[in-house]
């Protein structure tokens, strides 16, 4: 059986015997119907990156019951909204296994398996082949580089947003992912930022098609006026939401956000500015890096019209 990746075209990928289920992503707040999770089991603050080394340093020590809760209530929210969600084995020494984001992002071309810069992360690529093979989900693989998740925004038909800060995501990754975007006529943007803020999606998210939350302060001057010149206003939140994980949220579109309940501000501007914002209580994982955007992983969106 060929199957058609479009740009992807003559890429590896994993191949399933009938009836594949074919991931598909055009718009970051297009609305999700389908999105991968993996439980908690080994949650444990790793020290790469400043949430974590603080942390550490804060004499924080995970509660792996309190951690199944929050991770339970998570899913229960995004089954209120009818969004069915699939389930990562988790594996044992993969302590950020949760934040499922980093490693696999839906495209209008399918799924992709990325490359983390972090060693203890690279198992879990091949776990998520191995359950992509089992669901039946094509997939290419980046091998060139290295490209994490959260540094991926498929923003809207048309336009990609990748971050680098030169530590998680590498300029041979971001241009391999790339590719076949700018093959098929789409505008891409980077945006470089200060490693200490992990990923892009610790100080920028999309919450609708001509709308985004954004630490301002934290975000390159020069992407911010590109992003605006596209006709994407920047609702700004303050910098100590990075820290937070507060501007870490997922779309579920039409106008509706989930959000971290633990950041004072992003909640409030969102509800100001008109959205219909549902919080969870993720103080586990955020004292380990992530938020709810790393914590689900969309396989699939329906393209709003």
């Amino acid at each position: 059986m060929k199957l058609d990746f479009g740009a992807f075209e003559g890429a590896a990928a994993t191949r399933g015997s009938s009836q594949p289920f074919i991931a598909h992503v055009s718009g970051e707040t297009d609305p999700l119907t389908d999105v991968l999770l993996c439980a908690p089991h080994h949650l444990a603050p790793v020290p790469c990156c400043a949430v974590t080394r603080h942390s550490i340093e804060s004499g924080f020590e995970t509660s792996a019951g309190q951690a199944i809760r929050q991770h339970r209530a998570l899913i229960a929210a995004l089954e209120r909204h009818g969004i069915a969600c699939h389930h990562l084995p988790a594996s044992p020494n993969q302590p950020d296994m949760c934040f499922t984001r980093d490693v696999g992002v839906a495209t209008p071309w399918g799924m992709v398996a990325l490359n983390p810069a972090m060693p203890h992360r690279r198992g879990e690529v091949d776990a998520l082949l191995t359950a992509f093979a089992r669901m039946n989900i094509p997939a290419r693989r980046i091998d060139a580089g290295t490209l994490e998740g959260g540094d991926i925004c498929v923003a809207r038909d048309g336009l990609l947003l990748l971050g680098l800060s030169g530590e998680r995501s590498s300029p041979a990754g971001i241009a391999q992912f790339a590719e076949p975007f700018r093959a098929a006529g789409w505008d891409v943007l980077i945006c470089p930022f200060h490693a200490d803020h992990l990923h892009l999606d610790t100080i920028f998210c999309m919450v609708d098609r001509d709308q985004a939350i954004g630490c301002i302060e934290l975000l390159d001057p020069a992407f911010v006026r590109a992003v605006n010149d596209r006709g994407i206003a920047i609702l700004p939140v303050p910098a100590a939401s990075s820290a937070t994980l507060g501007c870490n949220i997922l779309a579920l579109g039409d106008r509706c956000i989930l959000a971290s309940s633990g950041d004072p501000f992003v909640g409030r501007a969102l509800r100001e500015a008109s959205y219909r914002v549902e919080t969870v209580d993720i103080s586990q994982f955020a004292a380990c890096g992530g938020g709810i955007h790393c914590l689900t992983q969309p396989l699939r969106r329906v393209q709003a019209r």
